[in-house]
């Protein structure tokens, strides 16, 4: 079994390929489900966002499975293979893990860092495992994808450092004000800058929003968005009586506000401090504006010190992270190598606890007149015969997991001990439901009690 990645994201493809390769939300649960019946396809799970595509597969030939994905994705969309192929990506083995953690912990986005990726990497490992797509395989390394890429963001907090201009002017206002509540936002301009200053006043529960601007459409669909008052550009000066914090970020050639027009409305004001970040390029206000009373101005400059400071912290934890990520990894690593070893142990053990059964019942038969203890004790050291007997091949088995020929010396002992019968009786044993909830939560399992924990 090999895992096994192929995609395309923001880096490898522009925007015209991506939207042609996207699965929309109602039809994702679909294509796994497609895609599961494809025969050399073990398990599946599909991450597919606005600026990734991603196919994760366990496969039994990596070959065969990129084939068949690529070709998956081909027929899917309708889209010849030739036209995007150049654009995908293929990860297999440790790369295909270290890409997983690094995706789930936000060092593979467009925004270093950014946690929403997180969510969506959970939502998209729940979807294959309720329709059993993903198995013991997936359901392992997706938890401790998620897991780890939590416990990252917890300890470097990488996400804290806001690395967008929009978003450093409302950490530059929070820093001034503490908080928005009994606050009046007035943001003046309705494009992408401003619709994105919008959103983040309105999560943190500023009082009101106000939206200024020229076209009427334009404010009145922003202000739809998140339940904000509008006003024309002629009712800045009466909206800004009022505000408390400014936000300028249009297209104008000249200045929105001037020097003159404010130092009107702050006379009456009486004292009381407006905040002021301008982030349009030319600038809307006037820069003498910052030498008036009790009037602190900011211009994309000083966000942008403040956007490339807080980036450099970022990837300083990036690093951090991903030092967490090869660690994790190995780890991974290290129980997945195990996973052909299991059955061969439990068939031995099974078969080793049936002979000692047996014996047992021999030698009742033979001494009838054994009382409890006895009984007791002869159980007792059978059974540690047995144990001590298997533990040198079981501890050499899992020293051997992972080398080239393990797969062979697991051949061999098989047919030296006769271990198919059971084997073939594990095969055949019905699921235990216990294993269909929640994946393993952690990696440090024991291995059917033969030997030390799996992991780290």
């Amino acid at each position: 079994m090999q895992i096994l990645v192929v995609g395309l994201n923001f880096k490898t493809a522009p925007v015209e390929i991506r939207e042609c390769i996207a699965f929309r939300d109602e039809e994702t649960l679909k294509a796994v489900e497609s895609l599961k019946q494809k025969k050399c396809i073990l398990e599946n799970v599909i991450l597919s966002t606005c600026n990734r595509t991603e196919i994760y597969a366990v496969v039994d030939n990596l070959r065969a499975g990129k084939e068949t994905t690529e070709r998956f994705l081909s027929e899917w969309f309708r889209i010849p293979l030739t036209d995007f192929q150049s654009h995908l990506y293929v990860y297999t083995g440790s790369e295909a893990i270290r890409h997983l953690f690094s995706v789930a912990a936000g060092l593979d986005s467009m925004v270093l860092g950014e946690t929403q990726i997180l969510g969506q990497v959970r939502e998209a490992a729940a979807l294959s495992q309720k329709v059993k797509a993903s198995g013991k395989i997936f359901n392992t390394l997706f938890k401790q994808a998620v897991t780890l890429a939590k416990r990252a963001h917890g300890e470097t907090q990488i996400n804290e450092n806001p690395v967008s201009v929009s978003y450093a002017a409302v950490v530059l206002a929070k820093k001034v004000f503490g908080q928005f509540q009994d606050k009046t936002v007035l943001i003046i301009g309705a494009g992408k800058m401003g619709e994105l200053t919008a959103k983040h006043f309105t999560e943190l529960g500023s009082r009101e929003v106000i939206v200024a601007n020229r076209s009427p459409d334009k404010r009145e669909k922003l202000a739809a968005l998140f339940q904000a008052k509008t006003i024309t550009l002629e009712e800045i000066p009466v909206a800004l009586s009022k505000a408390d914090i400014v936000i300028s970020s249009t297209g104008a050639p000249g200045y929105i506000l001037t020097r003159d027009r404010v130092e009107a409305v702050m006379k009456k004001r009486k004292g009381h401090p407006l905040f002021m970040i301008d982030i349009a390029v030319p600038r809307d206000l006037d820069p003498s504006i910052h030498e008036l009373e009790s009037v602190y101005l900011y211009d994309i400059d000083d966000l942008q010190g403040i956007v490339e400071a807080n980036l450099e912290e970022r990837k300083k934890a990036a690093e951090k992270i991903r030092l967490m990520i090869e660690e994790d990894r190995e780890a991974f690593e290290r129980w997945f190598e195990t996973l052909d070893l299991i059955p061969v142990i439990d068939a031995l053990r099974r078969k080793a606890l049936h002979i000692q059964e047996e014996t047992m019942k021999s030698i009742e038969r033979k001494i009838p007149d054994l009382d409890e203890r006895e009984r007791k004790v002869l159980q007792k050291h059978t059974k540690s015969i047995i144990n001590q007997l298997l533990k040198d091949p079981i501890m050499q088995l899992k020293e051997m997991a992972g080398e080239e020929k393990s797969r062979e010396a697991l051949l061999l002992l098989t047919k030296l001990f006769a271990l198919e019968e059971y084997m073939e009786e594990e095969r055949n044993a019905p699921a235990d439901p216990k294993s269909e909830g929640e994946p393993e939560s952690s990696l440090s399992f024991t291995l059917l009690q033969a030997g030390s924990p799996v992991g780290p």
